[in-house]
């Protein structure tokens, strides 16, 4: 099962992406996508329904956040009620250990994205503060990935024992499919999304899309 992990919607402050317009241009293009997940910029959306789209394209729309750490920006799978009371999803410099505690504490997963980034990605901060502890997971494949960021990523991931994913980090809708994760099963739903993610039947994948 393919799902790009990483997308904006015009609920983040710099996409410009419709969700419906994703699932257009992804039956448009025959991509092979069974669903993505939109993680929109500092906050949790938890009112927009896409059920009727995932009707109507047979895909899966799940939801997730993008948060803003001092080690860069990290998504978070599986947001609830618990975690969005458990810090602000707006500030800019949320702890990484913050994140990752109370991610587990509520049963949700964090990911560290475009790791190998100048200043947003966790990699960059490890000279000023050290390898980041609790970090399982990073995003070694991100779609917006310039020069030779995805690269690093997955070499400095295989260093420090990270598992990785893929996600485009798509802002436009002709971005979304760029890169993806693979995963061995069936995935219908955020938490086994999650219980994926903390396993390892998984892989990350470029798509040429031209």
């Amino acid at each position: 099962m393919k799902l790009d992990l990483h997308n904006h919607s015009i609920k983040s402050d710099d996409g410009r992406a419709k969700v419906d317009n994703y699932c257009k241009w992804i039956a448009k293009r025959g991509l092979d996508l069974d669903g993505f997940v939109l993680s929109e910029h500092r906050q949790w959306d938890g009112e927009s329904d896409y059920r009727a789209l995932e009707d109507e394209y047979g895909l899966l729309i799940l939801k997730a956040s993008e948060v803003e750490t001092e080690y860069g920006h990290v998504l978070v799978f599986g947001v609830n009620d618990d975690l969005v009371n458990a810090f602000d999803f707006a500030d800019v410099r949320i702890p990484l250990r913050t994140v990752l505690a109370e991610a587990k504490r509520c049963g949700a997963f964090a990911v560290p994205c475009h790791p190998s980034r100048a200043i947003v990605g966790m990699f960059s901060h490890f000279d000023e503060f050290g390898p980041a502890e609790g970090v399982e997971v990073v995003e070694t494949l991100n779609g917006g990935g310039r020069g030779t960021e995805n690269d690093d990523a997955v070499h400095l991931a295989a260093q420090y024992g990270y598992r990785g994913v893929g996600g485009s980090d798509a802002h436009i809708v002709s971005h979304i499919g760029r890169c993806v994760t693979e995963f061995d099963d069936d995935i219908a739903s955020i938490e086994q999304l999650v219980t994926a993610l903390q396993g390892d039947r998984y892989r990350a994948l470029s798509v040429d899309l031209d």
